[in-house]
């Protein structure tokens, strides 16, 4: 009752609301008459019959169109000004200097609620990465993407190489999906000089956004994380983007055949298959910022990317992980849609999670993610081409391995199969919307995990795990993994 009484309030004398409401009821009125005399169709049909019994003599029946359609220009002209001037009018009573400049001050509120958005942390590298990204920061500014620096390809590696850098390429494509002026700087950052690839030290082949970083890196005196910090600045970043490691590294991969390569492109060139994947050297440190952004997150979002290449190499450093297994935020893995050639041939989603948890010994997932709409046949002919193929969603082996999967339609539609940002941020912000005001236990799960009280949208399936176990808990080994999920938690002293 106190609602309808909040509202009839607008009806008191002196409001100057009731004028307004009249003209825009008015308006209403004129645009339906206006579209019954133009096309004989309305939302009141008795307006059509009182103009076909009004006994309008056939030589003005032309008439009728034309004035039909100023009628109905000129309603919708008096509900749309008076629909402003009624916004413009309450606004001047609650702030007179703000009503003048009513679209300025909303959109800077929009802004702010953003700004003060959920803390995030995303960690991981490639393009899916940035890709993801771009759909978080509609819902929040603060953002901090954490990624791996093992990248030694292309003109990542050539400025590695040449000015003792940590790889710029993912640094630079995320900081380019943070920025405000998205379009404008993708198309700049990404531009590729063409000329001169083959001389020593030419501009061929590298992109300007890496040269940005690397003229910054040097102005800081080789100080790479300063040169993305100013970066940042320049290009007005709503979040904060952080290396993985403060020293360069570099991968080295026992392969299914028994042989060993090192580096992140011989590696995925080999077609050989990894058998085991570790870091040179074998415990880099990482900077504070990024064990704190970790810490206070709300979320964390793993991936995705190349499960060996730019997921693994983030959770093989020590203080990284441990800080994953001692936050209290909601911890999510974002499989790949497609499998990556030489890297993860025929892996299904659940095959995704396996090689983390193998490689890393890292069981803190709390929700993965998992792609389950297919590909068109056109699609998947292209991309089997190339070697690539689409990842399975497995549900029944991630719950297997104590994990809870939620599938959904995760993919864009477009040309590329590639993660839709939009559906992947949504999906996170309805977990941490569930998830809001339960606590949970550094190294575990949350105590309550009662997602189901949500009602998932229509395209969304949520696949709950009756495998995951409560703190202390009796683990379930999935077959072929080396320890269960509690024995994980035990085994590293979470």
């Amino acid at each position: 009752m106190s609602g309808v009484r909040n509202s009839l309030t607008w009806l008191i004398p002196g409001m100057r609301v009731k004028r307004w409401l009249t003209l825009i009821i008015l308006g209403a009125v004129l645009t339906n008459l206006g579209s019954v005399m133009a096309f004989q169709t309305g939302v009141f049909e008795w307006w059509a019959s009182i103009i076909t019994h009004l006994g309008i003599p056939n030589q003005y029946l032309p008439l009728l169109n034309p004035t039909g359609m100023a009628l109905m220009v000129l309603g919708l002209g008096t509900m749309l000004l008076s629909a402003y001037l009624l916004v413009r009018g309450v606004a001047e009573e609650i702030d007179p200097e703000k009503a003048l400049r009513l679209a300025e001050v909303v959109n800077r509120n929009r802004l702010e609620r953003i700004v003060r958005g959920q803390e995030i942390v995303v960690v991981g590298g490639g393009t899916g990465l940035s890709t993801m990204i771009r759909g978080l920061k509609q819902r929040s500014g603060n953002i901090t993407a954490i990624v791996t620096v093992s990248d030694d390809g292309g003109s990542s590696g050539r400025l590695q190489r040449e000015f003792g850098m940590l790889p710029p390429g993912d640094i630079r494509n995320c900081l380019v999906a943070l920025a405000d002026e998205e379009p404008l700087m993708t198309a700049l950052f990404n531009y590729r000089f063409r000329t001169g690839e083959s001389a020593e030290g030419g501009l061929g082949g590298h992109s300007l956004g890496n040269l940005f970083l690397a003229a910054l890196t040097e102005i800081n005196k080789g100080s790479f994380d300063l040169a993305v910090k100013d970066a940042s600045r320049v290009l007005a970043v709503r979040g904060q983007v952080l290396p993985s490691a403060v020293e360069s590294i570099s991968l080295s991969a026992e392969m299914n055949d028994g042989s060993h390569i090192k580096g992140e492109t011989a590696i995925v060139a080999s077609r050989l298959g990894v058998k085991q994947i570790s870091l040179e050297p074998p415990a880099p440190r990482t900077y504070p910022e990024v064990v704190q952004a970790i810490l206070d997150a709300s979320v964390v979002v793993i991936g995705p990317g190349s499960v060996y290449t730019s997921v693994i190499p983030n959770l093989l450093v020590p203080e990284i992980r441990d800080a994953l297994r001692n936050t209290r935020a909601i911890r999510v893995y974002v499989c790949n849609v497609m499998t990556q050639p030489g890297e993860s041939d025929g892996f299904s989603a659940g095959d995704h999670v396996a090689a983390i948890v193998t490689q890393t010994g890292f069981c803190g997932i709390d929700y993965v993610l998992v792609n389950s709409q297919h590909p068109t046949p056109q699609q998947l002919e292209r991309y089997r081409r190339q070697g690539s193929d689409w990842v399975s969603p497995d549900l029944d082996g991630i719950r297997a391995l104590g994990f809870e999967p939620i599938a959904g339609s995760f993919i864009s539609e477009s040309n590329l199969v590639r993660h839709d940002s939009d559906a992947l941020a949504r999906e996170i912000f309805r977990l941490l919307e569930a998830g809001r005001g339960r606590h949970r236990n550094p190294g575990g799960g949350h105590k309550k995990r009662k997602v189901s009280k949500h009602t998932p949208e229509p395209e969304m399936e949520v696949a709950r795990s009756g495998a995951r176990q409560k703190d202390g808990a009796e683990g379930v080994r999935a077959p072929g993994y080396p320890f269960t999920h509690s024995e994980e938690v035990t085994r590293h002293g979470s």
